[in-house]
């Protein structure tokens, strides 16, 4: 069993940074793919970003490509999500998630491959 704690998320303006923790509880952590998804209000949860287990393979949305850096501490058993550049379109609900695929090579963007997740952090983007 893996639990998962977000933080970091708030109120900014656009073209701020904002950096978001997940932190991860469990001896399995570093084994485990990891994801970040996103819910802007009234829509469905999408794929964001995501790191294999020790960070060899990245993979993100077209929309955040260039703006956002997924990485990983394992000895510390939490992932980050690095959010430059930010836009009121990136207004939403973030969440990490992990795969709990031992020692994969690839790194999912669906949302139903992801076994466990986060209760969510909000993010605001003022115009």
């Amino acid at each position: 069993q893996v639990q998962l704690v977000e933080s970091g998320g708030g109120l900014v303006r656009n073209g701020d940074s904002l950096r978001l923790s997940c932190a991860a509880s469990g001896r399995s952590f570093s084994s485990y793919t990891m994801g970040w998804f996103r819910q802007p209000p009234g829509n469905e949860r999408e794929f964001v970003a995501g790191t294999n287990w020790n960070g060899a393979h990245t993979r993100y949305a077209d929309s955040v490509k260039g703006r956002f850096t997924i990485s990983r501490d394992n000895p510390n058993n939490t992932v980050y999500l690095h959010m430059n550049s930010l836009k009121p379109e990136d207004s939403a609900v973030y969440y990490c998630a992990a795969d709990a695929k031992y020692y994969s090579g690839y790194v999912e963007a669906r949302l139903h491959e992801y076994d466990y997740w986060g209760q969510g952090t909000q993010v605001t983007v003022s115009s």
